[in-house]
């Protein structure tokens, strides 16, 4: 038998039905709904975690502020280190900038800023991003951007 979505079922034993407790005497777990008599740990909101010893624990550790973007920041790259390295006609891209050392990771992408000025005639930039000052420049030298 083959394996799809409509023919997937759990395993013996994997879920079971929910305890409906306090609805009443005639359920057999009416009255105090299994929590015994009087207590600030038969009463509703109360959190477990102050029994188990917890809570000392869970203050102690401080919160995490702000936002992290789980997208990865571009690798930077300016125009001045590239006039250093490429020649004329060259192709810019990250496995190039690898080569020449100027970016240190593949997988994470490439931004091409205007720090510096241009110096280099018909250079191709290939799946880059690149600023807005960067691209003036570029047009500027006659490159191409893909």
């Amino acid at each position: 038998m083959t394996l799809h979505l409509h023919n997937l079922t759990q395993s013996p034993g994997a879920t079971q039905t929910r305890k409906r407790i306090g609805r009443g005497n005639g359920s057999g777990i009416g009255t105090y709904s299994g929590k015994g008599l009087k207590g600030q740990k038969s009463r509703s909101g109360v959190s477990g975690l102050k029994r188990l010893g917890m809570k000392a624990m869970l203050l102690s550790v401080p919160k995490k502020r702000g936002f992290t973007s789980h997208f990865p920041k571009h690798q930077v790259v300016n125009l001045e280190a590239l006039n250093a390295t490429f020649a004329a006609g060259a192709v810019v891209s990250p496995k190039t900038l690898r080569a020449v050392g100027l970016v240190a990771k593949m997988n994470v992408p490439v931004k091409i800023l205007g720090r510096g000025e241009l110096k280099i005639d018909n250079l191709t930039f290939a799946d880059v991003a690149i600023s807005q000052s960067s691209k003036e420049q570029i047009a500027k030298h006659q490159g191409k951007i893909k």
